[in-house]
């Protein structure tokens, strides 16, 4: 683990701070990019990594949705949630609407609000472990920490 963080990960960092969390981010030598490879630096199950998916909505809103690392994303199951059609946002887009890089967007920091939602299969875990900024940073949290950092529904994902 890093002993300083980088520019990107001292950001979340900040903003976990900012909205009354004591959570640690952690740089790591590997590659946290994918929910395996996040997995293996951290060592837990695929599914306890909390993976964020940026959509971009048919009125050209961002949309993000933190699922369980193990589960594929059903667009058009969220898109029912949503009220209105999904599709796969580029990586330009996604880091114009949250100032991250596809591979580390985080929970919370965004440059502008995000409509979220959580993967219901992520609470059944005591604890998972969320992106933070860089495909090398994570932070572990509970699901009901991220729930409340985020404000996001509870919904299926998959």
């Amino acid at each position: 683990m890093a002993e300083s963080l980088s520019d990107s990960a001292k950001r979340v960092q900040q903003a976990l701070k900012a909205i009354g969390f004591e959570l640690r981010v952690v740089e790591m030598p590997d590659s946290t990019r994918t929910s395996v490879e996040a997995a293996q630096a951290v060592g837990c199950e695929v599914a306890q990594i909390a993976k964020s998916l940026v959509f971009k909505a048919a009125s050209g809103r961002a949309v993000l949705v933190i699922a369980s690392g193990m589960n594929r994303v059903n667009e058009k199951r969220v898109a029912a949630e949503l009220g209105e059609s999904l599709g796969k946002a580029d990586a330009d887009f996604v880091r114009q609407q949250t100032g991250f890089a596809i591979g580390g967007i985080p929970p919370v920091g965004h440059i502008q609000p995000l409509e979220t939602f959580i993967d219901e299969d992520l609470l059944q875990f005591e604890t998972i472990w969320a992106a933070a900024g860089t495909p090398h940073a994570v932070f572990q949290l509970t699901p009901a920490e991220l729930q409340k950092m985020t404000g996001a529904r509870v919904i299926g994902v998959k």
